[in-house]
This record gives structure tokens, C-alpha cells and sequence, in this order.
């Protein structure tokens, strides 16, 4: 039997229309039309009843579907772990990881991990801080990096790390928190912990303040470096920039300095669980 009649046969279900499953398939009508007539052949029943220009499933249309579902279900994923055997992985270990953190500690950390476990094959999810709980309790991801606390109470969450969120500027002499923030628009909500309460504070000493609200850090730094304002940002997000002299630090004065930390998310504690998280604990102050 071939994956191709039962991927065509499974799309044709959904629609119950051979020239919109063509479409979806990228295959001529006829193609479709071959791939259904050899998949009854092969067993012996009819899938589809013809009814003018439209076709509908079979009592036994509706019984086969299923098990066609679970065959390529089963066979995308043995070839799957047959690539990854292949490349020389035998266990593999899915990190659900915030964007801040996957551009700016993780991939060095992720370097050194690799280079300590060649046999462990690392899938790597962005996601929204907001979402990776769910991942984490759908059994989506083994391990989640994230810089919230979780809603789901059957996860496990431990801070693993905590560092100092600055006040980042462009590369321009002489400014200070009380110039910067009366000079340009402050950018804010890059971040899913801290801006409540650390913007409150802001308005409390700055009254005037000018904001602009940028959902992503990546942008926030370009933003900044381009004279667009300026930001609070964790300090290992803006140290490569910072060491470029892209982006300066800016002491504080009246703000308080606040924290942002990074919180480790399991659910079941596999063998790849507990070796990456040993390792993570180990090495992460040393970014």
C-alpha cells in the first residue's frame, strides 16, 4: 500500500471533493482520481460513493479513515526517528524556550550542551512565555525556559537564574536616566514580568514620559540603536550590543533597578530532563 493513496485518500475525505483536494495536494484530478481507485483496489471496498460531480464517503469511507490517519501518523513519525538514527541521535529532548532567552544565553549554552551529549537530538520552540506551560502540560515539550511563572499547577517551575534588567540607550555621550527618559520614548512591554510594576515607578519620577509599547526584544534593540527611544532590557539580551558599543548602559538615578529571572518548567522527569537540567544549572551563571 502507498502513503501517497493514503495521504490523497485522507485530504479527499476532508472534502469530500476530489478537484479541491487536487488543489491542496498540488496533483492533477485525475491523479487524485488514480491514487482512490488503486487504495479500493487494494482493498477490495469501495471509499467513495460517486454521486453526479461529487463524491461522498462510504460507510466503509468512514471506517477506513481513521486507521489511514493512524497509518501516516505512524509512518511520518518512524521516519522521523529513523533520520534521527540516522544522524547519530538516540534520545531526543524538546526544549519549549521564551524569545528572550533564545536570543541572548541559549544558544552558547545549547553549544556546549550538544557538544557534552552528541547522542541527544535538541528540537528547539519559540514560544510565547505565556504559552510554554501549556506546552509543557500537553506533553508537547519536555522542558520549558521561560520568564514567567507558569498558571498550571502540575508543573514543576524552579528559578534557575536572576540578573539585573538596565537601562539601555544609543551609543550617544553624556546622557544620564533623567536626560534619556525626557529625550526619548521609553519602549515598552518587550517583556512578560516586569513592565507593570517598573513602569508605575518610572511615571512616579517621570511624570512626562513618552512611551511605545514594541512586543519583541529583537526590535526593541534595533529600535534603540536607530534613536527610535530607549529600554529596560535584561542585562544578557543587550551585552553582546553593549560590548559592540551598539547600545550603552545607563546608570540608574531614581528608578530602582528590578530583576528578571528565568524559570526552568518539567512536568516528567526523563533521563534527558535530568541531564539537561543538571547541565543547565551547572553552567547558566557563566553567561
Amino acid at each position: 500500500m502507498d502513503m501517497k493513496w493514503l495521504r490523497t485518500f485522507i485530504i479527499s475525505a476532508k472534502y469530500e471533493n476530489f478537484r479541491e483536494a487536487s488543489e491542496e495536494l498540488f496533483l492533477t484530478q485525475p491523479a487524485v482520481t488514480k491514487h482512490i481507485k488503486r487504495l479500493e483496489e487494494n482493498l477490495n471496498i469501495l471509499l467513495f460513493e460517486r454521486i453526479g460531480n461529487k463524491v461522498v464517503l462510504t460507510p466503509a469511507g468512514h471506517k477506513f479513515l481513521s486507521y489511514a490517519r493512524e497509518l501516516i501518523t505512524k509512518y511520518e513519525q518512524g521516519m522521523i526517528d529513523f533520520e534521527s538514527w540516522k544522524q547519530g541521535f538516540n534520545r531526543k529532548l524538546v526544549i519549549a524556550v521564551a524569545p528572550q532567552i533564545a536570543s541572548s544565553f541559549l544558544p552558547a549554552l545549547l553549544r556546549q550542551f550538544i557538544e557534552k551529549n552528541p547522542d541527544i537530538e535538541v528540537i528547539i520552540n519559540v514560544l510565547n512565555s505565556y504559552d510554554i506551560g501549556n506546552e509543557i502540560s500537553g506533553g508537547k515539550a519536555e522542558v520549558g525556559l521561560s520568564r514567567i511563572l507558569p498558571v498550571q499547577t502540575t508543573i514543576k517551575a524552579e528559578t534557575v537564574h536572576k540578573e539585573s534588567v538596565i537601562l539601555v540607550g544609543p551609543n550617544e555621550p553624556g546622557l544620564n536616566e533623567q536626560i534619556t527618559l525626557q529625550k526619548y520614548r521609553l519602549i515598552t512591554h518587550n517583556h512578560p514580568d516586569y513592565w507593570a510594576h517598573l513602569l508605575h515607578d518610572i511615571k512616579r519620577h517621570y511624570p512626562m514620559v513618552k512611551t511605545m509599547k514594541v512586543n519583541q526584544v529583537e526590535v526593541t534593540k534595533r529600535f534603540i540603536e536607530e534613536g527610535l527611544g530607549v529600554s529596560y532590557l535584561p542585562l544578557t539580551v543587550v551585552k553582546e550590543e553593549i560590548g559592540m558599543k551598539k547600545l550603552v548602559e545607563i546608570k540608574p538615578d531614581r528608578i530602582i533597578p528590578t530583576t528578571s529571572s528565568t524559570y526552568l518548567l518539567t512536568k516528567v522527569e526523563t533521563e534527558e530532563v535530568l541531564i539537561f537540567t543538571k547541565f543547565l544549572k551547572a553552567t547558566i551563571s557563566s553567561f
